[in-house]
């Protein structure tokens, strides 16, 4: 039986951020721009609180029946979560969408490599 790779976003809101709160996230918005987006087992968060109080945390997960995804998405929510409660910060709407890699659609190339046997 194979791995499968599943990818989980999880989304929601910051709520009721403090000043304090508000400036360390600006403080910090550099390392959680989204051009440092990957998904990841540990979680990548990505925000731009100057823009509005919405985030995306993105994981990345592995199981080996299809029914393995509904885990790593509660794995990937309680992640979310536990990270924002031990930083103090409200959240709200929080909801997730997960993918499992090996039911996506092959590109183009992914399928010229698979019908030639290589790149």
């Amino acid at each position: 039986m194979s791995t499968r790779t599943f990818r989980i976003t999880v989304r929601g809101a910051f709520d009721g951020l403090s000043d304090a709160q508000r400036a360390a996230l600006l403080a910090d918005a550099a390392a959680h721009d989204v051009l440092r987006a990957a998904f990841t087992p540990e979680g990548s968060l990505t925000y731009d609180i100057a823009a509005r109080p919405a985030f995306v945390f993105r994981f990345s997960g592995t199981g080996e029946e299809e029914e393995d995804i509904l885990e790593a998405t509660e794995r990937a929510e309680e992640a979310a979560q536990n990270w924002l409660t031990e930083r103090g910060y409200g959240f709200k709407n929080l909801r997730s969408s997960a993918e499992d890699l090996s039911q996506a659609p092959m590109g183009k190339r992914q399928r010229r490599a698979a019908r030639y046997g290589g790149a």
